[in-house]
């Protein structure tokens, strides 16, 4: 694992407990991130725990698992820059049939939402992010080992220094407890388009 004391909260929330093999975060209700896209509104107010780096290729891979249970709850990997730049993967869950495992990417103060529908049972995911200078690939997986593809996007403020880690948040009514294990960052498995 990583050592977690390279991490720094935006947003540190009320209740949450790390140790060197994981991190727990309680979530508060109405807690989200969104920036303006059809809903109109923009929320802002998710706690963040992130690492600094100017390396331009990586791989950043962690473990969630959640007891999921309201509209929305997530937990995740992200790379927050600022209010209005800033990208995020995860499961939203919806009802006790499906949830959405999907990604959020932010330029420019719009958000949009890429998702597709999994079942409400599962529990747990991977996920991996990886750089290639201002572009970015986010990947899940089921058991760590064979990830897929989600996302390749770009970040318009994503060059340079960058911040990026995990987030946990709760946008209705509700609560929940997301754990985070298994972080690793190391060279980057994203390969170069040949």
């Amino acid at each position: 694992m990583t050592s977690i004391t390279a991490f720094q909260w935006t947003r540190e929330p009320k209740n949450y407990d790390i140790t060197d093999e994981r991190i727990l975060i309680t979530t508060e209700p109405n807690t989200d991130l969104w920036q303006r896209t059809y809903y109109g509104f923009q929320n802002d107010n998710a706690p963040v725990l992130q690492m600094a780096t100017t390396e331009n290729y990586f791989s950043f891979t962690v473990k969630t698992s959640f007891n999921t249970k309201c509209r929305f709850d997530q937990c995740g990997v992200v790379i927050y820059l600022d209010s209005d730049n800033w990208l995020k993967a995860s499961i939203e869950y919806e009802n006790d049939t499906f949830q959405r495992l999907g990604s959020v990417v932010t330029n420019n103060g719009y958000s949009d939402w890429a998702s597709f529908d999994i079942d409400s049972t599962i529990k747990s995911m991977w996920y991996r992010l990886s750089r290639r200078e201002s572009d970015y690939c986010i990947e899940y997986s089921e058991d760590g080992k064979d990830f897929k593809q989600m996302r390749i996007c770009h970040l318009s403020e994503g060059q340079g220094e960058i911040k990026f880690g995990i987030y946990a948040c709760s946008p209705e009514s509700s609560s929940f407890v997301a754990e985070f294990t298994d972080i690793q960052v190391g060279p980057c498995q994203w390969k170069a388009h040949v």
